[in-house]
Parts: C-alpha cells; sequence; structure tokens
C-alpha cells in the first residue's frame, strides 16, 4: 500500500489535499534524472547558468500571488507575509545573479610554482531537507547558489506544505530548466536516511528542528558526506541603559510576532536593564496587543494561526509550565485550535520552559539585568547560538564586547535576518555551516587546488 499524507488548513481544518510519497523505484528514477542532467549542467559556463536564473526571476514574479496564497493556505502566514516571502527570493536571485561569477572564479595564489590556482568544481547531486515555516525563503537559499554553482538538487520538504513543494518545481520548469536540475523529491520523513546512503547524493543540507539535523548529520557522516545544519535559535533581545525605545519597541514586536513566532531567528527570550523595564513592558504589550489576529487571507491580519494545531499547542504546554513554576502572564496565554495568542510573561527564571527551550511561536519572556556582563551570561545561557540583537546608542563600546556572545550573528539596533549578502548560519545546536553571500555558494562546491611547476 502507498503511503500518504495530505495537507490542511491551519485557519479551518479543512483538508486541502492528499499526496502520495514517491516508492523506492520513482525516488531511484528521480535521482538518476539529477544525476544525468548534472553531466550536462556543470559543463554550463555561469553565465548560460546566470540566464537561467533571470528567467527565473521573471517566473517567480508572474506567478507571486500564486505561491503566496499556497503558502498562506497550506502554514497560515499572513498573505502580506506570504508576498514579502516570495519577493524575497527574488532579491536572494538577483544578488546571485550580480556576484555568483566573481565568487566562483579562479583564484590565482602566488607560490615557488610557475603557476598555482584555485578553481571552485560543483560535487554532484545535493539533498536539501526543508522545513515548512518559510517555504520558498528556506529552498531558495540552499538551491539557488547550488545550482549556480553548477550541482543539481533533489529538495525533500515539509509533508504540511506539499503545494509549495510542488509549485516551486514548477516554476522552475516554467522558467525552462533542464529536467532535473531542480526537483522535488515527495517523500517522508523515514525515507531521508536511505536517499542519503544512495551513492548519487553527494552532499546534504538541512534547515529544521535539532532532532531532524541529528539524524540527517549523523546518515551523512557514516556516508563520509558534508552536511550543512541550519537548526534552531533562541534569540536574545537585549535592551540597554541607553536604548532608545520608540525605536526598539517596533523591532521587538516584529522579532518575535513575524510569522507567528515560528522562525529559528526569531527573538525568544527578552533582556531589558532594569531601569527601563517597566516602561519597556508596558510599552510593548499595547503594541502586542494591537496586533490583529484573524484570517490570514485577509491584508490587515498580522497574527495568523501557527501551521498546526499540535504546534499551537506545544507552546501553550510550555507556558502553561512556565506559569506553574512562577511565570506570571501579563498578556495572552489563550489558544483556540492553530490559533495562539500573543503572549509576554514576566517573572520568569532560567529553569522555566519559555527560557530554556525554543518556543516556536508567539510567546516570549522579558527578564531584566543590571549589568551588560549579566544580560550577556544570561543570552549565553542556552544550547542555542544562532544570533542577538541588541539595542544601544554606544556602539563603539558594544562592539568592544561582540565577543562575549556564543553567536553566528550579532545586530546592533535591529532584528537578526537573514540578508542574501551576509552568510547565515549559527554554532553550538543551532548547526554548522553557512548559507548565503560567498561562503554560502561555496559550501558545495570542490575547492581544488592547481600547481604547476
Amino acid at each position: 500500500m502507498e503511503k500518504t499524507t495530505k495537507t490542511i488548513n491551519p485557519f479551518n481544518s479543512k483538508i486541502l489535499l492528499n499526496y502520495q510519497y514517491y516508492n523506492e523505484i520513482q525516488v531511484s528514477e528521480c535521482l538518476n534524472i539529477s544525476k544525468e542532467i548534472f553531466t550536462y549542467w556543470k559543463n554550463r559556463t555561469i553565465e548560460e547558468r546566470v540566464n537561467f536564473i533571470k528567467t527565473l526571476v521573471f517566473t517567480l514574479t508572474k506567478q507571486q500571488h500564486l505561491l503566496a496564497k499556497k503558502c498562506t493556505l497550506e502554514m497560515g502566514k499572513p498573505i502580506k507575509q506570504s508576498m514579502a516571502e516570495v519577493e524575497k527570493c527574488g532579491l536572494l536571485c538577483q544578488y546571485y545573479i550580480d556576484n555568483a561569477a566573481t565568487f566562483l572564479s579562479s583564484k590565482h595564489i602566488k607560490t615557488d610554482a610557475s603557476e598555482s590556482f584555485v578553481t571552485h568544481e560543483p560535487l554532484g547531486v545535493i539533498l536539501g531537507v526543508m522545513p515548512w515555516n518559510f517555504p520558498y525563503w528556506q529552498v531558495f537559499r540552499f538551491a539557488i547558489p547550488a545550482i549556480l554553482a553548477g550541482n543539481t538538487v533533489v529538495v525533500k520538504h515539509a509533508s504540511n506544505v506539499s503545494g509549495c513543494a510542488q509549485l516551486i518545481e514548477d516554476i522552475f520548469i516554467e522558467a525552462g530548466f533542464p529536467k532535473g536540475v531542480y526537483q522535488n523529491l515527495m517523500i517522508s520523513s523515514d525515507q531521508v536516511e536511505s536517499v542519503i546512503n544512495n551513492p548519487i547524493i553527494k552532499a546534504v543540507s538541512l534547515t529544521g528542528s535539532e532532532k531532524a539535523g541529528a539524524s540527517v548529520a549523523s546518515a551523512a557522516a557514516k556516508q563520509i558526506k558534508k552536511a550543512v545544519l541550519e537548526l534552531g535559535g533562541s534569540n536574545a533581545f537585549i535592551v540597554c541603559e541607553d536604548a532608545d525605545l520608540e525605536k526598539a519597541i517596533p523591532i521587538a514586536v516584529n522579532a518575535r510576532m513575524q510569522n507567528t513566532g515560528q522562525s529559528c531567528i526569531a527573538a525568544k527570550r527578552f533582556f531589558v536593564h532594569q531601569s527601563l523595564f517597566k516602561t519597556f513592558v508596558n510599552k510593548f504589550k499595547e503594541k502586542v496587543e494591537a496586533l490583529k489576529m484573524g484570517d490570514p487571507m485577509l491584508e490587515e491580519t498580522e497574527i495568523g494561526p501557527l501551521a498546526r494545531i499540535d504546534l499551537a499547542e506545544d507552546v501553550e504546554k510550555q507556558v502553561n509550565r512556565s506559569v506553574k513554576m512562577g511565570a506570571k502572564i501579563i498578556t495572552g496565554g489563550k489558544r483556540k485550535e492553530a490559533f495562539y495568542e500573543p503572549t509576554i510573561l514576566t517573572d520568569v527564571t532560567t529553569d522555566m520552559p519559555v527560557f530554556n527551550e525554543e518556543v516556536f511561536g508567539p510567546a516570549v519572556p522579558v527578564m531584566s539585568f543590571s549589568t551588560f556582563e549579566e544580560a550577556a551570561a544570561l543570552s549565553n545561557k542556552t544550547s542555542f547560538g544562532l544570533g542577538v540583537t541588541i539595542f544601544t546608542e554606544d556602539i563603539e563600546g558594544i562592539k568592544s564586547k561582540i565577543p562575549l556572545f556564543e553567536e553566528g550573528a550579532v545586530f546592533i539596533n535591529a532584528m537578526v535576518k537573514s540578508d542574501p549578502a551576509l552568510p547565515f548560519g549559527g554554532v553550538k545546536h543551532s548547526g554548522y555551516g553557512r548559507e548565503l553571500a560567498e561562503n554560502g555558494i561555496k559550501e558545495f562546491v570542490n575547492v581544488k587546488t592547481i600547481y604547476i611547476k
């Protein structure tokens, strides 16, 4: 009996479509197609590959509303944010259109040889294992640089966004890419290891949970295959004594509540200097309570449902367990089906779930600190290390304290975000390897040394 999955609209719990997972024969056919086209694709010039990406940007723009609507239907992202996600994919493509040739050019190095240089050659077929929270952006930031480097890719997407997954392959085909350069691999999670074990797959990139990352990394390591892992985060948002609250609070709201709090780089733990604590909490509460929750298909909606009911239940449990341990809810705290109210908690201690676990939803603890070193220690008191935001007017003073933070990124007076021009990734349990920028396009290449005497 063939295994199936279904997509469900989290706003109204209606079944959207049923999908059938590929069997072993279908998986083998997909991988063979990607392997065969790789021979052709790797021999295209970078200029030829760039031209395909230019057409993809046109197609992406043309299909923007279709893509955004599917995203909102399948995982509940407010429609304006879905539109913005598709637009960001286009910006990423343009960044690599402008820079890929330079990044991948041969690098001549002076040695005792007559000539010595380094080239960057593609590895082959790369597997991407992608999450549901940004169903287009996460895929594009993996696939575009990998494809421009001359690789072909197959993507196992999250099952609850299977429609989004198929649309991505559709737009690659519509843009004229040869069949097999990009393929949607409709498989279940328990089929991933066998795909990694297939000799056709040369490397794997995963964006997802700690558990999924450990599983994929282990399978790849057994086969001596490279893996890039973009995992969870529990980012701190630090408001220093000299911070401008008028600037900090709107960004604090967006940093926590964007995508209904379902982001690895969301600000998940707020640390506010004790002199500003009461003022910050009151103003933050006012802004959070003003957020409009409702039908994600409506333009005015800012907070939609979480992607699944069980995810909302998980947030509810983390908050309720923390309240039992002494935390105080000052706004929110109620769940209805997949909806969970934006929630702020105070009187939080470091042993509570809302502090020491990743909360993947619109709930945030706010704690006070007296010294910057105390705030840095609280920020580091987590198994994750993705990013941190610091609000201060003393830019030069903070620059000297950046080494205090065990993070992949430090953002000063701005929320942590991914930018095509900047390397993205974390340390500790947030994973390893980097996406985006020059670092990202070189993750899946053979850096080949040539020495001529």
